[in-house]
């Protein structure tokens, strides 16, 4: 069995993080009386694409996370790139109600974590070592017991 600890770790933050932002945009929507859509209410919006940013850029770092994981092994590094991320996420969705340097942080973590993690992807398939091995095939004749 294969257990991926930073992955599942981070994946588990992420799906933690995902319930905080629903609960904020359920919050807002419930305060403001908008049921549907954005009500044309800015806060409503900002809360919505908080939520949505977030989940437009998290499948591919957990991914990415799980493959560079998968490929190297658990590492301190990749530990601090998965908490790192966390961290901009939550940036991200308090500067989307006004904090603006949060949601530039966060921003800029997000982006940064992606390149890192797909970077770090093509290196280990492009630089990795790897040694090619041939087998010779000899022909072998099958020859018939007397009868």
């Amino acid at each position: 069995m294969i257990i991926l600890p930073i992955s599942l770790t981070i994946a588990a933050g992420a799906a933690l993080l995902n319930l905080w932002l629903s609960i904020r945009v359920g919050r807002v929507r419930t305060k403001e009386k908008v049921f549907v859509g954005d009500g044309g209410n800015e806060l409503v919006t900002r809360r919505m694409r908080a939520h949505s940013n977030f989940v437009e850029n998290t499948a591919f770092v957990l991914i990415l996370l799980a493959l560079v994981e998968l490929g190297i092994g658990s590492s301190m590094w990749l530990w601090g790139v998965g908490a790192l991320y966390l961290v901009g996420r939550i940036l991200h969705a308090i500067g989307m109600d006004g904090m603006m340097w949060g949601r530039m942080a966060g921003t800029i973590i997000t982006m940064l974590t992606q390149l890192g993690l797909a970077l770090g992807a093509l290196a280990i398939v492009y630089l990795t070592p790897t040694s090619i091995t041939t087998t010779e095939i000899e022909e072998t004749m099958v020859v018939a017991p007397p009868k």
